[in-house]
């Protein structure tokens, strides 16, 4: 490219952008996932549309795995800790024991079902394993869900990718070995240095992510930049750093991603809000650019012969692979009982007190453990919710990005694998994506009034260390009728504003709530979990149950 063709460039990059802008907003209305229309968009500009030539399988690689990187980083600085920190045993199950498992059904039905050698198979089921961060954050966001079950499924996305991608490079280094030096001869590696390799990612990709969002953290916090802009920019520049180091040290560049961001994006740093507002842009910018590449890379002559084969590969993962990795994840969580008065019980400690002659001293004080009545066992994830689990799992570019691994590596069939891949993740994002509220009403999964936090720069937030939470009271709801005073919320939270058939309205403590009201709640971090869970017990118990569990009745 010269500098005379540099305005053309341009202009059809900043056209392209725009139009996935727009397009973008047309698939948030119809409640479609955004990938959708951008990998439609790639295949417009492609070979079979404005005729645009895009094959290089290892620009392609380089180019995804940059883009991934950039949109774990944003699902890992918008990811709340308080809301996940929960759910994250499930969401390591279903990123590990939920991928093998998933990965093992897929290949087994390869096989038997569609001929594809073992290899091969495994390659398959290794690919359409993982879900896609970038689909489910745009989907589930926009859902009203329990903080568990959003927790389990972001969760699960932004960890799934690692063991996900090492499985896909061995296999394809595999077979691409086993290719150059004839099947004949085979390609043997031990099984222990596998596990060893395995083992080393997984530890030294969480250790160096974790010790560089801590660091990272302390250092902004104390740092004063001549610009507030360079604060975003600083964060960024940590998380990019952190996937090199990783990947220099032999370890999972991506689960360092994630886990740094995730320290970073709860650290409570300066400009908190523009720096998730700015990762949230060039979140953006990254899916469009990831597919509206991958569009073109797709050969749509090409397509058309791997549909049946690809329709049922999709049925198996979405209505076999899925369900069984859910259900095989969800059997080891153990049972617990449901935390009451009384539970946990409550441990001595040790107090600093001082005798009458003004001398301290150490002395064991007891607390008395009130006894509670056994409660039944109840299982931390329901059926129901079991059954969203699995038809939420969303694939999206991270599928079609592993494809390119084994695609720049020459590994035989790779083409085919392309398109397969490429047909299931459209024809069925197609399918679950829109239907997924539809499936969280039927299941009565969702949770209307759950309190949703909404992103606002401002600088006496800022010093407050301040959130500002929006609650809507849906139908049906027992917040409806209650009084402002009822709700007993944190002294440190305050009800600042109700929006009431389209006019804003300053409550009082006597101001009672009705449906269809959006409460703007202002709540500073050290109390904003005590407010959620009483606003949650209030919309479920009404005002009543709150009070007679306080006092013990």
């Amino acid at each position: 490219m010269t500098a005379s063709e540099l305005p053309i460039e341009l202009l059809a990059g900043a056209g392209t952008v725009i139009a996935a802008i727009v397009a973008a907003r047309l698939a948030h209305t119809l409640g479609l996932p955004a990938l959708l229309v951008f990998l439609g968009l790639g295949l417009a500009l492609g070979e079979s549309g404005a005729g645009i030539q895009f094959s290089d399988a290892r620009v392609a690689e380089v180019l995804g795995l940059c883009a991934l990187v950039l949109i774990l980083a944003e699902g890992g600085l918008t990811t709340n800790w308080a809301h996940a920190r929960p759910a994250m045993g499930g969401a390591l199950l279903l990123a590990t024991l939920g991928v093998a498992v998933a990965t093992a059904v897929v290949a087994g039905c390869a096989h038997w079902l569609l001929g594809f050698d073992w290899r091969s198979a495994l390659l398959l089921g290794a690919v359409l394993a993982p879900t896609d961060a970038a689909a489910v954050f745009s989907v589930l966001r926009r859902l009203p869900l329990p903080p568990m079950l959003s927790g389990m499924l972001e969760g699960e996305s932004g960890l799934n990718d690692p063991p996900s991608v090492l499985a896909v490079t061995l296999l394809s280094s595999a077979g691409a070995a086993a290719h150059r030096a004839g099947e004949a001869a085979g390609h043997h590696t031990s099984a222990w240095l596998i596990a060893a390799e395995v083992a080393w990612e997984l530890i030294g990709g969480l250790a160096i992510g974790l010790l560089t969002g801590l660091a990272g953290g302390y250092l902004l916090r104390r740092a004063a930049l001549p610009s507030s802009g360079l604060y975003p920019v600083a964060v960024l520049g940590l998380i990019v750093a952190v996937y090199g180091a990783a990947s220099v040290a032999a370890a999972s560049g991506f689960l360092a991603v994630y886990v740094a961001a995730v320290v970073l994006g709860n650290a409570r740093l300066p400009h908190h809000s523009a720096t998730r507002g700015f990762a949230e842009g060039i979140g953006w910018l990254s899916q469009i650019g990831l597919f509206v590449m991958l569009g073109l890379l797709a050969s749509p002559g090409r397509l058309p012969a791997q549909i049946l084969p690809a329709l049922l590969v999709g049925l198996v993962v979405v209505f076999l692979a899925r369900p069984a990795a859910v259900t095989a994840s969800m059997l080891t969580l153990r049972l617990r009982p449901p935390p009451g008065r009384g539970w946990p019980p409550r441990l001595p400690r040790w107090e600093l007190q001082t005798h009458a002659r003004g001398r301290p001293h150490w002395r064991i004080r007891a607390r008395r453990v009130v006894p509670v009545p056994a409660a039944p066992a109840r299982a931390i994830v329901t059926w129901r919710e079991q059954a969203f689990l699995s038809w939420a799992g969303l694939r999206g570019a991270v599928p079609i990005v592993l494809t390119t691994i084994p695609l720049s590596s020459a590994v035989p069939g790779a083409a085919r694998l392309f398109d397969i891949v490429f047909i299931v993740v459209i024809v069925f994002t197609m399918l679950q994506g829109p239907t997924l509220p539809w499936a969280a009403r039927r299941l009565r999964v969702a949770a209307p009034a759950e309190p949703l936090e909404i992103e606002v720069e401002a600088a006496p937030l800022e010093e407050l260390h301040a959130d500002l939470l929006q609650v809507e009271v849906p139908e049906g709801s027992r917040l409806h009728g209650v009084e402002v005073y009822e709700l007993r919320l944190p002294s440190a939270a305050n009800l600042a504003l109700i929006v009431r058939d389209a006019a804003s309205l300053v409550p009082g403590p006597t101001t009672v709530l009705r449906a269809g009201d959006r409460l703007l709640i202002v709540c500073p971090a050290n109390v904003r979990s005590q407010a959620e869970r009483r606003l949650r017990a209030v919309s479920r118990s009404g005002k009543l149950a709150g009070w007679f569990g306080e006092h013990g009745l």
